[in-house]
């Protein structure tokens, strides 16, 4: 069966009318009569009419569209995020098209040519860890009003929404050092995730102001900090002359790795070794013992996104394309018992 999808010439004809006069009428224009524009109306209804929007957007101005592109839409923090977003940009009557670029860089260029192809108003982008350079980024930004938000970076002028992590992670390492944990392992990612290499500093400033030293022995670094290679990289800790008294996992799946496997070695937490995550997803109060870890509003993250990135399109007075701003969303704490032993 062949698809069929009916055009205004198709209504205009059915009612024997020109197809501007019916354009108007689905646009509600005041120089069409109340019947003509019911005629219209339940004709375009009768025959499944749908506009093409994409088709409007190149005559006008504003598509009401907004791009949303993230490293991968599967994580659970992602999915907050675009919750947060979806909240906002509907409520200020606009709608989202969301793509993932599966951490690849050449796909990111794509879905940006492809973004403005369809003439959004503006994108919301979380870089992937593979991104190479910012030049077609910097081309994007000469054409939309572009904001980057918790996969970020300094070399790009935009409006940036992020947590601070080094500053979390340097909580989250000197809550264990308050805890007389004098080892403490972290397990991130190679230097190609700036995330990572920011909650690394964070670590090691905690050492450095602690005057604990920095033994690379126990600095682990995957490419992707799964809760799969965090069970392997537990298992090489463990297997140190000298293990750690405590771990910092840049992410929730990684940690909840390593407490399998010190479970499975009935090693005590927190007692022999305590294990502390970044992102409280919902599996971090699943766990037994409970993940202490780093809590980040992925809602707040994504609705401020949205609320910068609608200011800028709505702005027509703005006139510098390149305006660099930072707006750190707050992160705190959360103690769990994973590194603190509960009274009874």
């Amino acid at each position: 069966m062949k698809r069929i999808n009916t055009t205004l010439k198709q209504i205009a004809r059915e009612l024997n009318l020109s197809i501007s006069t019916v354009s108007r009428a689905l646009k509600n224009h005041n120089d069409i009569s109340k019947k003509t524009k019911d005629l219209v109306v339940n004709k375009s209804k009768e025959l499944n009419y749908y506009p093409n929007v994409f088709a409007q957007n190149l005559k006008g101005q504003r598509s009401n569209i907004i791009g949303v592109v993230v490293p991968k839409i599967s994580h659970y923090f992602t999915t907050t995020m675009i919750e947060g977003i979806l909240s906002y940009t509907e409520e200020k009557g606009y709608k989202i098209i969301i793509s993932a670029t599966e951490n690849s860089h050449k796909k990111q260029i794509e879905i940006l040519d492809t973004m403005v192809h369809y003439k959004v108003d503006g994108i919301l982008l979380s870089l992937n860890k593979a991104t190479e350079n910012i030049n077609h980024i910097l081309n994007i930004l000469h054409r939309k009003p572009l904001v980057l938000f918790d996969k970020v970076s300094n070399k790009v002028p935009c409006t940036q929404i992020n947590i601070n992590d080094k500053k979390a992670a340097n909580l989250a390492v000197e809550h264990l050092i308050s805890l007389g944990k004098k080892r403490i392992a972290i397990f991130k990612e190679n230097e190609k995730s700036l995330t990572s290499r920011y909650r690394y500093e964070g670590y090691l400033k905690a050492l450095t102001d602690n005057n604990l030293p920095i033994d690379d022995t126990i600095i682990f670094s995957t490419e992707h900090a799964s809760k799969e290679k965090g069970r392997e990289m537990t298992n090489k800790a463990l297997r140190l002359k000298n293990r750690p008294d405590a771990i910092f996992a840049i992410t929730d799946s990684c940690a909840i790795g390593a407490i399998q496997v010190l479970k499975s070695f009935n090693i005590a937490i927190p007692e022999e070794i305590a294990v502390v995550g970044f992102s409280n997803s919902e599996h971090s109060t699943i766990i037994e013992p409970k993940l202490t870890t780093i809590h980040q509003s992925g809602a707040l993250i994504g609705k401020t996104a949205s609320k910068y990135l609608i200011q800028e399109i709505e702005d027509n007075t703005k006139t510098d394309l390149y305006t660099s701003k930072t707006v750190e969303i707050g992160a705190n704490l959360i103690v769990r018992s994973s590194s603190l032993k509960l009274e009874y």
